[in-house]
């Protein structure tokens, strides 16, 4: 196949692309770099299926040749990132994905939206099932990624009734895994490096907030399934078991040998208390579900923290 991935210099993009281009696939790898890292990018060099073009898709995309997928993953997707981006993240998750999609159509590709568990804000149904409708502030802070994706989902949806494109969505929950940014703000990158590094480890709130983390692999695996059907509607992915994020701290200090203290912060505006897959579908639909314990994940990305923090400044 030839396949195109928004995102790909991304930690979710780039392990989609290894993935594809190690079962001999070929792939274009799209990304404007705003949050994406080279060394992905160096680490996918090196397969010659790989070819890359650096672009915006807030704007038409021209790619010539065949497509047989498009994979919109390109989005800022820490708060910390989409944050500092709001107008851009808007604008990906809109106009990006309504470029990709006018280009799936033109090329006779499937395409596969990249959304998120954010669609479900800050949930009032614990765990969330897809047929939660959510509870997303439309103004807040976080409101730029949650209410795009939601939008994006909708468009998604919207093309395959009108158009009969082919189309696959999945809501990703918090996934991580070693080629994660190490400064990208998120909970495991940070208390991970924060370890590393000897410093005080940040908590939000008093640390009684849940998340649900699936290891990247496992991720891939359930993309890989979700092509395979035919099914034109939102798909949870994530790890049903869930964590207290400061239950994730003690075990991240204890991977890692460090002495770190723990500090407490308030907790940000519109922060989820509650975040766990309802994923019965996945499982119904694609025989999915993770197979990575969280201490078994969190070792391997230890690992390979280990070999980039000391090139944190």
């Amino acid at each position: 196949m030839r396949v195109l991935i928004t995102g790909a210099a991304g930690f979710l993009g780039s392990h989609l692309a290894e993935r594809l281009l190690k079962e001999g696939h070929e792939v274009l790898g799209v990304d404007n770099l705003a949050t994406g890292q080279r060394r992905n990018l160096e680490r996918l060099g090196r397969y010659s299926g790989f070819t890359f073009l650096q672009a915006d898709v807030r704007y038409p995309l021209e790619v010539e040749g065949p497509l047989d997928w498009v994979f919109h993953l390109a989005s800022p997707a820490s708060p910390p990132r989409y944050l500092r981006l709001p107008l851009e993240t808007l604008l990906v998750n809109a106009e990006g994905t309504r470029h990709l999609l006018d280009l799936s159509l033109a090329k006779g590709a499937n395409f596969f939206l990249a959304s998120t568990s954010e669609v479900y804000g800050d949930p009032l149904v614990h765990p969330q099932p897809e047929t939660y409708w959510g509870n997303v502030n439309p103004i807040g802070p976080r409101s730029i990624y949650d209410e795009s994706k939601r939008y994006a989902e909708a468009l998604s949806v919207a093309y395959h009734r009108v158009h009969g494109l082919s189309i696959r969505i999945a809501r990703i929950f918090n996934t991580y895994g070693p080629f994660m940014d190490p400064e990208d703000g998120r909970v495991v990158s940070s208390f991970i490096v924060q370890a590393l590094k000897g410093e005080p480890l940040t908590v939000y709130g008093d640390g009684s907030q849940t998340r649900s983390f699936c290891y990247v692999d496992d991720l891939v695996e359930g993309f890989f399934r979700l092509m395979e059907v035919g099914y034109p509607y939102p798909v949870n992915l994530g790890n049903p078991e869930e964590y207290r994020v400061l239950d994730l701290a003690h075990l991240v200090r204890e991977l890692t040998g460090s002495s770190s203290p723990i500090v407490f912060r308030p907790l940000p505006e519109d922060d989820p208390k509650q975040r766990r897959p309802d994923i019965s579908l996945a499982k119904r639909l694609l025989g999915w579900e993770p197979k990575v314990p969280v201490r078994e994940g969190l070792e391997r990305t230890v690992l390979y923290f280990r070999e980039v923090v000391d090139h944190i400044v």
